[in-house]
């Protein structure tokens, strides 16, 4: 009777003990799933946000493209030498052909400052202007300021770059090395400097999209790496 009763009980025990087994291995199981669950939906996450970066730096590319490489590859001044400034005067009024806003409450003018400079490279006298948007708006003029009321402020500010200028015993010069134009540029609006510096982060972007993409892919691949070997071991 006292073996029946121990057999009876040790069968319990060992019952028990497999319930608990099979409870615990349920729970690791289930928090594995869990795990695998929130890991997949991270890595979906982080997929996402890779494109995301990929996205928006190909629009980058593609405005920047449309705006300032367009404007820098079309300049025409793309030659650079040092040039000495031979004369630098204001020689007329120039009225406004753009609208002053606020500041106007009649036709408005602004003083031109005609500067004529001499490329040390080649000889050639040009007619100097600030940059191509003053060269557009006004060719003869060095520099087109913004239209005010106050002509004597407006008339200050030129005589004081002109002093400036001729202060200067050489400056860099931009001019077109087709000879195709007579006048140089002082500055560019989109030189070298802008355009590398205007490509960096787009670069830097999808260089990190790319690079979120390639490791969450190498993560699932040494992953399913990792459980075939543990299947072919067992």
């Amino acid at each position: 009777m006292f073996l029946w009763a121990g057999s009876k009980g040790a069968q319990a025990s060992g019952h028990e003990r497999r319930t608990i087994y099979q409870k615990i291995r349920g729970y690791d199981i289930l928090d594995k799933r869990r795990t695998v669950t929130a890991l997949k939906a991270g890595e979906d996450r982080a997929i996402l946000l890779g494109l995301a970066m990929i996205l928006c730096s190909v629009m980058m590319y593609f405005v920047l493209g449309i705006t300032m490489l367009r404007s820098y590859s079309d300049s025409e001044w793309t030659a650079e030498s040092s040039c000495t400034v031979l004369n630098s005067s204001i020689t007329a009024e120039v009225n406004c052909t753009y609208s002053c806003g606020s500041d106007c409450r009649r036709p408005a003018s602004y003083p031109c400052l005609q500067v004529f400079v001499r490329l040390n490279a080649s000889g050639r006298v040009l007619r100097l202007s600030h940059n191509e948007e003053a060269q557009d708006k006004s060719p003869e003029c060095f520099y087109v300021p913004r239209c005010r009321r106050d002509s004597v402020a407006m008339l200050g500010v030129m005589l004081n770059v002109s002093e400036w200028l001729k202060t200067q015993p050489r400056l860099l010069c931009f001019y077109d090395p087709g000879e195709r134009r007579d006048a140089a540029l002082l500055t560019r609006l989109y030189g070298r400097g802008a355009v590398f510096h205007s490509l960096v982060w787009p670069s830097c972007t999808l260089g990190g999209g790319v690079l979120i993409v390639a490791m969450v892919k190498l993560t699932q691949y040494l992953s399913i790496l990792c459980e075939q070997i543990g299947k072919i071991k067992r």
